[in-house]
């Protein structure tokens, strides 16, 4: 086991699970994540290689034989007939019969209605009576020559989650892991390698997260197919309700005024919309009007009657253009519904989670290691909603005045939840609620900016807070404004149209004109390339000393050539220059290494640059250093992109579209 899993399975022994065995035991049964990790949680909550493959074995029997399949439910009721009883684990629903006075449960696959069961079971799962809960139940058969009697009898009901979960043990528990391992603990939990994620985009995948530790928080996740925006909605939890956008009724959602009955914001944590956009979906005008009531008062009225609840609202969709696109043509609600794309309706949602950030999912990006059982930390979220963390952030820090109420609610609210998932605890430090308040900020400025541009009414909002040590006054901009509409990186052009001692000239004076100091790049960053970067520091320069560690893997081998690529489009056409790479390497990549290297000599000897380059175990700074003066220091090497899909992602050839990796880069003459 990697160290991680080792520490994670010796703090909270029993209560994790290896990711990998809920693919081993699923099937083809359609069951939530939640449902099969509450049955390996049973079995396989262990690191003893040879109790986990006897357990991933009875649970692959427990579903085998006890979960209904639709299209084997005649088979089920006459193994329940024959053997007096049989136990299922079956999707159940309620509903009073006021006529008959008994509630009667609803078995989603297994097909049977109207089955009388106990008052005493409602009282303690009152979910049992929204849209349905996952269940381990043993259905009883008595046959009975009664007219009209129903023989199914419903002999004892467990509801698939934890009921028992210590949130002190749990608090105490995260005080042995750092910031990082506890960020990459939650990611595995999630399913996700954390090695394939950089710091920001592990934060965009928690803050799906936050709707579950927060009441009454209203979150929109817009963005590309496949980047999993509704999987943990419908999969990790029991306490949230995915449903299709285009499926939601007022009654269903609030309350039915024919029966009186509380719809899923009386029951559910968070209730999620799934595929929320499409501009020709039909909506009821009447239950945007009720949403946006519930989502700005935490209350609804129906009839005469008004209801409080705490569920969070959660609204996730495709988007239909690119981010540039919708900058410059329209707003990043474009693809909303007609009467969803309104600006007293939007201005409700606390967070805007930028979809396009989050790449789409690969193979390499879901994990074997570790995790807690997910049904355990649902719980854990869920007694986190009592907590109210929202002024912790005022400890080190001041939101600007001219923030208004709303805007300040939002930003909070995302900085309490994920101060909940990230230090549950309580200890953190001014940088690391720095972190927090700098994205809870983005997200909401985000949902602000695109009011702005829809309606003029909204006045422009200073998204600021001064650091109260220092004073200092710290500015938040998203992410796609400076990408976009106000780049950080003026691109530096100059293009030498012929050899001639006046070009040269020209070069040289550009050369000293160039001024240093430090660019920062941001986590997910895009239209950043090379040539952006230090593409004008580069001219007049003959001899290039790259130094860099990490020089061995297929990517990176690409990044050099990429380099050398635009060093090539920087010289003189005539002159050659050299080019000397300084790296280290183990005996794994070595040899593979030394052949790379052999090649791009040749190769770019044909352009006019001759390569050396030798290997050096003690280095470990980053730069180019060149002989017209300059010298860049990269702090994560030429290694600034994150990983592409392959071959056949536009990424791998255009550096520009590539998310990259937090970094910064420094000129110094």
């Amino acid at each position: 086991m990697k160290a991680l899993d080792t520490k994670l399975n010796e703090h909270f022994g029993g209560k994790v699970v290896r990711k990998d065995l809920t693919k081993l035991v699923k099937g083809n049964a359609i069951v939530p994540i939640y449902v099969l990790e509450y049955l390996l949680g049973q079995y396989c909550a262990t690191s003893d290689e040879e109790t986990i493959l006897e357990g991933v074995e009875t649970v692959k029997n427990i579903i085998s034989k006890h979960f209904v399949h639709r299209d084997e439910a005649q088979i089920i009721k006459s193994t329940v007939r024959e053997k007096g009883s049989h136990r299922i684990i079956d999707k159940i629903s309620v509903k009073l019969n006021d006529r008959e006075d008994q509630y009667e449960a609803y078995f989603a696959n297994l097909g049977l209605k109207g089955i009388p069961i106990a008052d005493a079971v409602i009282r303690e799962h009152q979910k049992l009576l929204s849209s349905g809960v996952w269940c381990i139940l043993t259905l009883g058969y008595v046959s009975t020559d009664e007219k009209g009697a129903i023989p199914w009898v419903i002999e004892t009901i467990k509801p698939i989650q934890i009921s028992i979960s210590n949130l002190d043990e749990f608090k105490e528990g995260r005080k042995s892991f750092s910031k990082e391992e506890w960020m990459d603990v939650l990611l595995q939990t999630m399913g996700l390698n954390p090695d394939e994620f950089t710091f920001r985009s592990k934060l965009l995948q928690l803050t799906r997260l936050v709707p579950f530790v927060e009441n009454n928080y209203n979150l929109i996740e817009l963005g590309p197919k496949g980047t999993g925006k509704s999987h943990i909605f419908s999969e990790l939890s029991p306490h949230g309700m995915l449903i299709s956008g285009g499926e939601v009724s007022k009654a269903k959602l609030f309350v039915n005024n024919s029966s009186g009955e509380i719809g899923l914001v009386g029951y559910w944590d968070v209730v999620a919309y799934d595929e929320f956009a499409g501009k020709t979906k039909n909506t009821d005008r009447g239950l945007v009007d009720i949403m946006k009531n519930y989502m700005a008062n935490k209350s609804f009225s129906r009839g005469t009657q008004v209801y409080g609840a705490s569920a969070s609202m959660v609204f996730v969709g495709n988007t239909d253009h690119s981010v540039p696109y919708m900058l410059k043509h329209s707003n990043l609600f474009d693809a909303l519904p007609k009467d969803y794309y309104d600006t007293a309706f939007l201005d409700r949602i606390h967070a805007y989670l930028p979809g396009w950030e989050v790449q789409k999912l690969r193979n390499d990006m879901f994990t074997s290691d570790y995790g807690f059982i997910v049904d355990y930390l649902a719980e854990i979220l869920k007694e986190l909603r009592k907590e109210d963390r929202t002024n912790e952030y005022s400890k080190y820090f001041e939101l600007s005045d001219t923030i208004t109420t709303r805007d300040k609610t939002a930003i909070i609210k995302t900085f309490a939840g994920l101060a909940k998932i990230l230090y549950p605890h309580g200890e953190l430090s001014e940088v690391d609620m720095k972190e927090l308040l700098d994205f809870a900020i983005e997200c909401r400025k985000r949902v602000k900016l695109q009011l702005q541009n829809m309606d003029e009414t909204f006045e422009e909002v200073d998204f600021s807070y001064t650091i109260k040590s220092s004073g200092n006054k710290v500015e938040v901009d998203t992410l796609e404004v400076l990408e976009h509409l106000k780049p950080i990186f003026e691109k530096q052009v100059i293009e030498p149209a012929t050899k001639t001692e006046e070009t040269k000239d020209t070069i040289a004076s550009s050369v000293i004109s160039l001024s240093g100091g430090q660019k920062i790049i941001r986590d997910n960053q895009t239209g950043i390339s090379y040539d952006l970067l230090f593409g004008a520091y580069l001219f007049g320069a003959t001899d290039f000393k790259v130094i860099d560690p990490y020089v061995r893997l297929p990517y990176q081998l690409r990044n050099f050539m990429e380099l050398a690529k635009l060093i090539s489009e920087k010289k003189d056409p005539e002159t050659e220059v050299k080019l000397h790479l300084v790296t280290s390497n183990n005996e794994d990549y070595i040899e593979g290494a030394k052949d790379a290297f052999e090649q791009m000599t040749y190769s770019l000897e044909s352009i006019g640059i001759i390569f050396t380059y030798e290997f050096d175990e003690n280095i470990h700074d980053r730069s180019i250093n060149m002989d017209n003066g300059w010298k860049i220091v990269l702090g994560r090497g030429l290694d600034i992109w994150q990983k592409t899909g392959g071959w056949y992602d536009v990424n791998e050839y255009i550096q520009e579209k590539r998310l990259c990796k937090a970094c910064e880069v420094t000129f110094v003459n």
